[in-house]
């Protein structure tokens, strides 16, 4: 399976954030074994899984699970690598974000990103994906975190979100949420995100350029080309998540909505160290993970969901991917206090 990963330009950011908290982050890369010096190579990528350790390792050693919220800290455009500069030259925060959503990859492979309209205002939803590792509530809230403080600091002035939704549970101690955000705060929602009101993300920004913005485009584009080029296994997973509710999809089908021969297809997947059943395994089996997240779900709709016409395929795969059942594998999950994943708008709002 050809592994995410996410740029060095946000793994500085991130420990920029730790170091913040107290972390000695040229050891801990050390004792991760990852490459301290390469977050200085602005090309250079870690690997998905090695950031979730870092995350993890990180709340340990400062006993801090908000330590994600110092990512409001350093804020810089530079952490969002070619992106963050197209960002400032766009008209207003709402072109910002559909240039965001559209250049995600190079910042992060681990994250899908939503820009969703609404009748008085937008929603920015994040869904965080980890490879092996499932992925740490810090990330999503750092990811959060940053993405409203580089907004504040992109329009000179205070920006409150009209709601914060956040997938995780609610934590222990509320105070570092409600200082960030400043918003009603609702934990235990379907996904992350920051609902905005229409006119906030209408307004001018002091650093709009049409021009500059032309050229970032046009430099982001010619980056996630070349990023995208060799990656086909992320493209393959983006076309099965949009077949699979409709059964399991056949490799013609995907090789023909990619614009690819059946050939080339196996080809590029075996250049990246996979094929398209080990991909379409792989992505069953992270979908399986987030759907077993939404208690509203019952199993039988998630086997549909995944493609099985058959339920009983789905409980044979769900037991080779994690040793268990479904049923046992979301008990788990509710154990572990991940009780009620439903949409935000069932989540009970903390003020």
């Amino acid at each position: 399976m050809s592994e995410r990963t996410t740029s060095a330009s946000w793994a500085l950011a991130i420990v920029q954030a730790l170091e913040l908290g107290g972390i000695d982050c040229v050891r801990l890369f050390a004792e991760l074994d990852m490459d301290y010096a390469a977050l200085s190579d602005p090309d250079a990528r870690f690997a998905q899984d090695a950031m979730t350790r870092l995350w993890q390792r990180a709340v340990e050693l400062s006993g801090d699970p908000a330590i994600g919220l110092n990512m409001a800290q350093v804020v810089r455009p530079a952490s969002f690598h070619v992106v963050g500069y197209a960002l400032m030259s766009s008209r207003n925060l709402r072109d910002a974000f559909t240039r965001l959503v559209r250049y995600q990859r190079i910042i992060g492979e681990g994250a899908d990103l939503s820009f969703i309209p609404q009748p008085d205002g937008y929603a920015l939803t994040l869904t965080i994906h980890g490879d092996r590792l499932p992925p740490t509530r810090q990330s999503a809230e750092a990811s959060l975190a940053y993405c409203l403080a580089f907004c504040r600091w992109l329009i000179g002035r205070a920006l409150r979100p009209r709601e914060v939704f956040f997938q995780s549970p609610l934590p222990e101690d509320l105070q570092p949420y409600q200082q960030v955000f400043q918003a009603p705060l609702r934990f235990n929602a379907g996904y992350y995100g920051l609902i905005f009101e229409r006119a906030d993300l209408e307004m001018p920004l002091p650093s709009a350029n049409e021009a500059l913005a032309q050229l970032h485009d046009r430099f982001a584009g010619q980056y996630l080309a070349r990023f995208s080029g060799s990656r086909v296994t992320h493209q393959v997973r983006q076309v099965l998540c949009r077949l699979l509710p409709e059964g399991e999809p056949r490799r013609e089908v995907v090789a023909h909505a990619l614009h690819l021969s059946q050939r080339t297809l196996q080809r590029r997947l075996q250049e990246e160290g996979t094929g398209y059943q080990q991909t379409l395994d792989d992505t069953r089996r992270d979908l399986a993970q987030q759907y077993l997240g939404q208690s509203g779900l019952t199993l039988l709709e998630i086997a549909y969901l995944l493609g099985f016409a058959d339920p009983s395929n789905f409980f044979r795969a769900f037991r080779r991917w994690f040793g268990i059942t479904p049923g046992e594998y979301r008990t788990r999950l509710e154990a572990g206090s991940l009780s009620d994943a439903r949409m935000p708008e069932t989540a009970e709002p903390v003020r």
